[in-house]
């Protein structure tokens, strides 16, 4: 009996020395992390200094995420909205167009590839293979679109698993949290669906079903944004559904078909999984006003375009409207800061980037083992110390390098400098003047910058067709 009583009186002391929690230490951790997850799936911006006001912004994206779950809209974090905040879920916003991404990127052909390009030791490679394969037919039956395995070369979509950072700019959070995401319709890396190594991945019912998670993974993949129907498999949040009885809910059925139409033959029983987790965790970004800057360099990247300038790049993706700003080496820390000249060769999956005599090779996201390597190596005279710019026009399968005032072609399938280069720069490219500061390709123009302008010029015509502000594809507003 003593011995008991001591074994009390010791435990009273033990847990006296923890102080409890108080309430508004409580409501202080619930709206930090509310204000988090609005940030990154409501585009907050800002702080929450002024969420009690009834009109904040922070109240303003309760209301709207509030509305989005079909919860009670009050504008407050009542227990439901924090319940509903803390459930596993998908990365991508949930401010979007209905059922599609903005601008509706699909695939421009029916019959596309995958490739499995790693395993997760949770499960056996069968139960992977076929988790996968099951999860892509979901998406078959109702469309005309079919899915072959490869294993070997680029397919269109590429699957993975990793954690934390892996190289494509939305590093996962460890357990929980964001399950995977994908990426849109695209080029490169557009269509590819990423798996966090972190969470426990299972066939059944224990941790995080692999087959539910991937077909709601490959909606995103297909071109489908979320949806704010509970039972959709487009649904951000992660529920449990026995995979044998599943069957894709309507809404998911009208959402894709919008996109491909009709199967060619009617499915006899489509299949269907429910929801999971996209990732697109933003980091650091700029105010609202455009930067006073010029561009060391600018490239396109698988997609995304970056702009550098000395320590950091800026970092635009086609289907938001936000644009990122990053140190060099937070993502690439083989890199130098104040790159100079890039451009990408998209036929090799490859972006380089020039800093005084030396390029560095991205293949992917990945610094190439083998980098930096000389300039001299490309074909240039001693005589050149630098590059200005650099962009690839795939009309002509060229690459212009601008020093000076002079610019070269180099031809990437013979990997060799054309003959009778260099040349002026304001006889090749009349209109622009005699300087490139940066350069890069989309939409058909080459877009080269001098200064604060940037001139959009096309090479069949040979002539500038627009003149542009510098920064007026960081979605910015100009100081009056």
């Amino acid at each position: 009996m003593k011995h008991l009583l001591l074994l009390l009186l010791l435990s009273v002391t033990y847990c006296s020395a923890f102080p409890a929690v108080s309430e508004s230490d409580r409501e202080e951790d619930d709206a930090k992390f509310a204000e988090e997850y609005l940030k990154k799936y409501y585009k907050l911006e800002g702080t929450r200094q002024s969420r009690k006001k009834s009109s904040s912004p922070f109240t303003e994206k309760i209301r709207q995420m509030q509305e989005f779950f079909g919860l009670e809209v009050t504008g407050k974090l009542d227990a439901d909205t924090m319940e509903t905040m803390q459930q596993p879920r998908c990365g991508v916003t949930d401010v979007g167009e209905f059922s599609t991404f903005p601008g509706r990127p699909v695939w421009r052909k029916k019959d596309l590839t995958y490739r499995i390009l790693n395993y997760t030791p949770d499960m056996s490679k069968n139960d992977v293979d076929s988790a996968i394969r099951r999860a892509f037919k979901v998406w078959s039956d109702v469309t005309p679109l079919t899915f072959t395995r490869i294993y070997d070369g680029a397919s269109d979509i590429e699957i993975s698993f990793a954690a934390q950072v892996h190289n494509d700019f939305y590093p996962f959070d460890g357990p929980h949290g964001t399950l995977a995401h994908a990426f849109a319709p695209g080029n490169a890396i557009g269509g590819d669906a990423h798996f966090d190594e972190d969470e426990t991945w299972t066939p059944g019912s224990n941790g995080y079903n692999l087959f539910l998670v991937a077909a709601h993974e490959f909606g995103h993949s297909l071109g489908l944004s979320h949806s704010n129907n509970p039972d959709a498999l487009m649904y951000p949040t992660y529920h449990y559904t026995d995979p044998s009885e599943y069957q894709l809910p309507e809404d998911d059925v009208n959402g894709i078909q919008s996109l491909y139409g009709r199967p060619i033959v009617q499915p006899t029983q489509p299949g269907k999984p429910t929801t999971t987790t996209t990732a697109t965790t933003t980091t650091t970004k700029p105010s609202s006003a455009c930067p006073n800057v010029t561009f060391d360099a600018v490239t396109i990247l698988r997609g995304d375009m970056i702009f550098f300038k000395d320590q950091h790049f800026w970092r635009k993706i086609p289907q938001f409207t936000e644009v990122e700003y990053n140190p060099i080496k937070s993502f690439w820390p083989g890199l130098p800061n104040g790159i100079q000249a890039a451009y990408e060769y998209p036929e090799r999956d490859q972006v380089l980037l020039f800093k005084g005599t030396k390029y560095w090779v991205l293949s992917g996201y990945e610094v190439s083992k083998d980098s930096p390597k000389s300039i001299y190596e490309l074909g240039f005279p001693r005589i050149v110390k630098k590059v200005d710019a650099a962009v690839y026009n795939d009309e002509t399968g060229k690459t212009y390098f601008f020093v000076d005032d002079k610019y070269w072609s180099y031809d990437e399938e013979t990997q060799r400098m054309d003959k009778d280069f260099p040349k002026k720069i304001n006889e090749g490219f009349p209109g622009i003047g005699n300087k490139v500061n940066s350069a890069f390709k989309t939409n058909g123009f080459l877009y080269l910058f001098h200064g604060n302008r940037q001139y959009e010029f096309s090479t069949s015509k040979r002539r500038v067709t627009r003149i542009l502000k510098n920064t007026s594809w960081l979605n910015c507003e100009s100081k009056k």
